[in-house]
Formats: structure tokens, C-alpha cells, sequence
């Protein structure tokens, strides 16, 4: 399975592969438009970035990704763009999806494993789902995604990098990524001390090496604005939650794959 290595938001997606050394194209939901979609923390880690033009809209650049046939599609964010492209190429083949979203409820997670925040919960409002909820729905459904993996809200609530995590790189000579995760993380904390969720990072690993998180199939739900998930086998949706994840595994593929 091929993670072929595209960036769908413009802007600061451009310093930050320039830093890697690295050319990936990088698109735009609605190039030309002006849409600022990033925190003021980027700001104070990047400084002042310049407006640059994207290399196409998301949605070409995704299709064009997508055309090698065995790849890994990977989102951390609200599903504007795969919707968008499932709207232009609706029989676009997708194998395999990860996605930081989705939620896993009570009767899903094992009782050791349930976070305290979400406890006693079957469905919840998550932010990437609910951004483009529709889109969602569509890749939760389409014939044409093969393998759905929802790396969900509550495991990833769990993974909080906060001075105890330790330190990326944890190794000397770490790659040009790990030393950029650790300076921005250095930057975030030192206005929030309490830490940062590792959503994107801990879905990425999930991404590389399943091993990182349980998962258990399921059947994906919505209601009154909150997703949940059923237990489920034999389905043909061929859809895996994360219940719980090993937060070993998780730094050794965090910190050690280039």
C-alpha cells in the first residue's frame, strides 16, 4: 500500500515542505479565495509567511494521487476536498482510508479503555466529520473506498504530547520531520502547558503500521449532529474504529519511521 505524499491546504503547507527539503504539489479547496484556515499558533511558529498560489485545486490533485491504484488516503481534517472530488470523479477507486474522525462509544470500547471525558457517551460531535458532514457520508458509503479505518475522537483524546510524552525526536540524528514536530510542539506549549492532542500524528502512525491502535469493525452512525458506531462483523463496509491504542508502538513509529 503506497502514502503517496500530497498537501491539500495552500499557504502554510509551502514553508513547511520547504523546510523538509521535499516537493510535494500542494492544492487548495477554492484557490483565489481569501480564506485564512490556520490558527494564530502556525503564525507565531512559521512568522510571517507570504501569499503563494496553489499548485491546482485539491480535489485534481487528490484524483491525480489516487490514479496509482494501491494507495493510502489519509485526512485530519474536515472532508471538504475527497468530497468534492467524489462530487467531479464519483467512480474514483479509493483502497484504503484513514481518517482522524469518527467516535467509539461504550458499547464499542472495552471498559478499561474508556477515557473519562467520554464515558457513559454512545455518540459524539466530532469536528473533521461534522465540517463536511455529507462528504463524510459518502466515504463512509461509497462502493468505490475499500478499507475504512476511523482513527476516533476518544482514542485520540487519550495521546497528549506534554513534556511526559517523551520529547520528539527521541533519537539523536532524528529525520527533518521529527525535528519540525518538535519545534512546533515547542511552540504551542509555551502558551498551553496543559498539551497538545496528537490527532493528526497518532492517525499518520495508524496509517503506517495498524498495530498502533486496536480496531474493531464496525457500522458508522449520525444522529442529531453526533457520530457513533456499532459493533459490527461480516459487513461490506469493511469499516475499523480504533478502541484503545499502544502508546509504545505509537512513539516507535512516530520517531523512527522515515
Amino acid at each position: 500500500m503506497t502514502l503517496r505524499r500530497i498537501g491539500t491546504v495552500a499557504g502554510m503547507a509551502i514553508p513547511i515542505v520547504g523546510r523538509l527539503g521535499v516537493g510535494v504539489p500542494v492544492g487548495a479547496y477554492e484557490p483565489g479565495t481569501d480564506v485564512k484556515p490556520v490558527s494564530g499558533f502556525h503564525r507565531r511558529w512559521l512568522g510571517k509567511v507570504p501569499a503563494r498560489e496553489p499548485d491546482a485545486e485539491a480535489w485534481q490533485l487528490l484524483r491525480d494521487a489516487l490514479a496509482g491504484g494501491d494507495v493510502t488516503l489519509l485526512t485530519g481534517a474536515p472532508l471538504k476536498n475527497p468530497g468534492m472530488l467524489l462530487e467531479r470523479e464519483p467512480d474514483v477507486r479509493i483502497a484504503r482510508w484513514v481518517a482522524q474522525g469518527g467516535f467509539a462509544g461504550d458499547s464499542v470500547v472495552p471498559p478499561e479503555h474508556r477515557l473519562p471525558t467520554f464515558e457513559g457517551r454512545e455518540t459524539c460531535p466530532t469536528f473533521n466529520f461534522n465540517g463536511a458532514p455529507d462528504a463524510a457520508s459518502k466515504l463512509l458509503e461509497s462502493p468505490h473506498v475499500g478499507e475504512r479505518v476511523l482513527v476516533s475522537k476518544n482514542v485520540c483524546h487519550g495521546v497528549v504530547y506534554d513534556g511526559a510524552m517523551p520529547p520528539p525526536p527521541c533519537r539523536r540524528g532524528g529525520s527533518p520531520g521529527m525535528a519540525l514536530v518538535r519545534d512546533g510542539t515547542g511552540v504551542y506549549l509555551a502558551r498551553r502547558r496543559a498539551g497538545k492532542a496528537f490527532h493528526a500524528p497518532l492517525a499518520a502512525a495508524v496509517a503506517l503500521d495498524e498495530s498502533v491502535c486496536a480496531l474493531r469493525e464496525v457500522e458508522v452512525y449520525r444522529e442529531r449532529g453526533a457520530w457513533g458506531a456499532r459493533p459490527a462483523s461480516g459487513t461490506r463496509t469493511r469499516i475499523s474504529v480504533s478502541v484503545s491504542v499502544d502508546h509504545a508502538r505509537f512513539l516507535d513509529v512516530l520517531t523512527t519511521t522515515e
